[in-house]
């Protein structure tokens, strides 16, 4: 069934949540577990269910988006598989960005017209979770839907973030309404005994959707709305067939800068909730890099990417990125490291050690604490990151703080010495 599906991934907007991850980059295109990507996470559940012709639609920060993409997957020349990217684009009919992510599908329906599809699967470029599509496709062919909406049941203190679909006995959504702020208690749905146990008997909408390909040309072609979940799936309810798929798996927005970071340190727990080892791996660049180095250094529940020049002291719940370079007596507590995009030379770093300037990565007698830490940053000897009391939020030029989370902007420099 597979075979009858294209899908396409939404990058989102611009990103502002995350900012300033996003400063430069889309969405989809910020790093994720020290040598993913983002929009890797869905990509890599479409490949895994078999579904091979994808396009991602972006519009902010698309380069280094595009260089992934294009880095990453490939296919055989006699397959049809493909992911490319559409970036959003003036043409005689549209001259504006995308409105919305209804109005980025209409914008690109275009180009999903050369192919020959039954089924169109949406999804979103910034979710962390492990879904089988194929069953979800085949769950709507069987229950002869027109509209399939991916739902997790989340407890009663959850519903206030989410859209919460009502169903009947049939598992088709009968009511919807977007992010209840009170007297939601109604609006309880049938979910399995392990949910109930939990007290997760609320419907939330994931953002995935599976239309059969007449529907949403229907939907989307002669009229103005701009969103699935504040317009289109609200309003085709009553008209169309629309059906509940229920995930019960880990599923998690990963939108905003707090998620962002529990979401990856999470990956460092002994028994993950979302299992980077599992048979059905992420797919990313395949890099030629060096193994990591590590000299004298204590790891507690670390994950180091590869090509790693690690002498720091400790390593505590913490993610090291590609290419980092740690140096002597540091410690390193709850961060996430990015790394960096290349290596510097050893005239380079022996010119900076001579000019007494910082080298790219993290230097000597360091303590770093609750910190994300962008690409390509040169932290000098002697810093002090997140030691003291509790910072306030705000953007303060080489980094920003949200809810106590250190961010250092990619290509930062932080002299010898700095407290933060």
């Amino acid at each position: 069934m597979t075979s009858k599906v294209i899908c396409i991934v939404l990058g989102g907007g611009q990103g502002s949540r995350l900012s300033p991850l996003t400063a430069t980059r889309s969405k989809p295109a910020v790093p994720i577990a020290g040598k993913y990507r983002l929009v890797d996470i869905p990509i890599s559940n479409c490949l895994h269910s078999g579904i091979t012709r994808i396009y991602v639609l972006t519009q902010f920060n698309s380069a280094s988006l595009n260089k992934h993409i294009k880095n990453t997957y490939h296919f055989s020349s006699f397959s049809e598989a493909f992911v490319d990217i559409l970036a959003a684009e003036q043409t005689p009919t549209s001259g504006s960005w995308y409105q919305g992510t209804a109005d980025a599908v209409r914008q690109s329906l275009h180009h999903l017209a050369v192919h020959e599809f039954d089924y169109v699967l949406i999804l979103s470029g910034d979710q962390l979770y492990q879904m089988d599509f194929e069953q979800m496709i085949e769950n709507h062919i069987k229950a002869d839907a027109e509209i399939s909406i991916a739902t997790i049941p989340v407890h009663a203190n959850d519903v206030p973030g989410f859209g919460i679909l009502k169903t009947d006995a049939d598992n088709l959504v009968t009511a919807f309404v977007e992010k209840p702020k009170t007297n939601f208690e109604n609006w309880a749905s049938e979910v399995s005994d392990e949910m109930a146990s939990q007290g997760r008997y609320y419907l939330a909408s994931m953002g995935i959707y599976i239309f059969n390909r007449s529907v949403l040309y229907t939907l989307l072609q002669g009229n103005e709305r701009t969103d699935f979940g504040k317009e289109i799936i609200p309003q085709s309810i009553d008209s169309h067939k629309v059906l509940s798929y229920q995930y019960e798996g880990y599923w998690t927005d990963i939108g905003t800068i707090p998620s962002f970071f529990d979401a990856n340190l999470g990956l460092t727990d002994d028994i993950p909730q979302f299992n980077l080892f599992d048979k059905n791996y992420i797919f990313t660049r395949a890099r030629m890099l060096p193994p990591s180095k590590m000299s004298g250094t204590h790891v507690d529940k670390g994950i180091i990417a590869d090509g790693c020049i690690i002498n720091a002291s400790h390593i505590t719940r913490s993610i090291i990125g590609i290419r980092t370079r740690i140096g002597f007596d540091t410690t390193i507590e709850n961060c996430y490291v990015m790394g960096s995009d290349n290596y510097q030379t050893l005239e380079q770093i022996e010119e900076s050690k001579v000019a007494n300037t910082p080298i790219m990565g993290i230097g000597d007698r360091c303590t770093i604490k609750n910190a994300i830490i962008d690409k390509n940053t040169y932290i000098g000897n002697d810093v002090q990151i997140n030691c003291g009391e509790k910072l306030e939020d705000g953007d303060y030029g080489t980094h920003t703080v949200q809810d106590g989370i250190v961010v250092i902007k990619k290509r930062a420099i932080i002299p010898h010495g700095t407290i933060i």
